[in-house]
């Protein structure tokens, strides 16, 4: 029987084999419609956290923007979902991950079958299917952050039009103790820096590490967190890339996404927390999210108003790293941005990518700036002076 899907019928051919003609594409406007087969994809820990069915969902009731999710279908089998929203940007209709601005990993989710087969895919019958299935509702496919090898397991989107996003990601790997991973780093340097920030926090009157804690008081330390994050980019003169409501909303909807089965973890907040005449006072805070082995850490803030000199986010950064080790845990991802922190944490640093994929005329100018302006800033960062100007350039003009 020829499957039917919105008034439309369409035969699909019943080949086991993969081949390029058994490939369909079609776009879905609503998330219940894919639960079922989006969940069995996101059982494979390889498949991005960020194109999950609960972390995409979170974001789509904050911000409610119209859906293009994109369903390949080999004969009557998924063979992978890539959750997308249309936003606009300077008049052009783009087509993007879902919560894409707030994303530090994106792989899409692709089914083991398709992915053994995608050496016989062809690269212009794959990016034609998605100019088809978009037809009408975009006018660019951007997916960004994408790595094209993510432990060991290549990515299918690397077949399709693609520029280096200008960040890089970073991260540690965890091994089978803390001592161990330490070594891959410069350990006594940093043993060191540690014994003097102990000193000086239980010279404040001590400290107590917060891990995780109850629903409200997570929720309550991602407010401070917001109030943290507010205040310091107002000191540096930088636009808050938080402030939205929506954001803010998208975020606490991801403190609710507990799967302890698959080792899911949407979002943990965890903090420095000061004792003595500083009682209760939050000196770091730091959130984290987690799928299966690999632990990213979403963000970061401090308050520099007490304890600056004892460094209380590189402080907690130890506290957080130490604290995954005996828990499964194998990588602890700092995500993407250039920061001598992550540097001085992570021996590992890969490169992403952008897909690029103009579906107008329209698209294809905005496909160009984009390249160009990625291009320009990857450009500036490889260059440290250029970098130090371009930063002062943006806190003086607030961008």
């Amino acid at each position: 029987m020829p499957e039917t899907e919105g008034g439309i019928s369409r035969v699909e051919s019943l080949d086991a084999r993969f081949t390029n003609a058994n490939l369909d594409v079609v776009v879905i406007d609503a998330m219940p419609t894919l639960e079922q087969a989006w969940r069995e994809l996101e059982c494979d820990d390889l498949n991005s956290l960020h194109q999950g069915y609960d972390w995409c969902l979170a974001w789509v009731r904050a911000y409610q923007n119209p859906l293009a999710i994109l369903w390949g279908k080999l004969a009557h089998e998924t063979a992978f979902i890539l959750p997308l929203e249309i936003t606009r940007s300077h008049g052009a209709r783009v087509a993007t991950f879902i919560g894409a601005d707030h994303s530090n990993i994106n792989t899409g989710l692709f089914s083991n079958r398709f992915l053994e087969g995608t050496g016989d895919l062809d690269a212009h019958r794959f990016a034609d299917l998605l100019r088809q299935a978009l037809a009408g509702l975009a006018d660019l496919l951007l997916l960004q952050n994408i790595p094209l090898e993510w432990r060991g397991r290549q990515n299918p989107l690397a077949l399709l039009p693609m520029v280096q996003n200008q960040n890089h990601a970073y991260r540690l790997p965890l091994l089978d103790s803390f001592d161990t991973t330490l070594r891959q780093l410069n350990a006594k340097n940093r043993r060191k820096k540690f014994r003097v920030q102990s000193k000086r926090l239980e010279a404040l009157g001590g400290f107590e590490y917060v891990a995780g804690g109850t629903t409200n008081e997570q929720h309550r330390l991602l407010d401070l967190f917001f109030k943290q994050k507010s205040e310091r980019f107002e000191t540096l003169g930088l636009p808050d890339v938080f402030a939205r409501p929506e954001t803010k909303q998208f975020l606490h909807g991801a403190i609710d996404i507990r799967d302890a089965d698959r080792q899911i973890l949407g979002l943990e907040m965890h903090a420095i927390r000061l004792k003595g005449q500083r009682d209760g006072y939050i000196a770091a805070l730091s959130g984290i999210s987690r799928k299966g082995d690999h632990v990213i850490c979403q963000f970061s803030s401090i308050d520099e108003s007490v304890g600056a000199d004892a460094s209380p986010g590189e402080f907690l950064f130890w506290q957080m790293i130490e604290g995954q080790h005996n828990k499964g845990v194998s990588m602890f991802d700092f995500g993407l941005g250039d920061q001598g922190y992550k540097r001085s944490w992570a021996p590992v640093e890969t490169a992403h990518y952008d897909v690029v994929l103009s579906l107008t005329a329209r698209g294809s100018v905005a496909g160009l700036a984009h390249r160009a302006i990625t291009r320009g800033k990857a450009f500036v960062k490889s260059h440290p002076r250029l970098y130090r100007i371009a930063q002062r350039t943006r806190r003086m003009i607030g961008v």
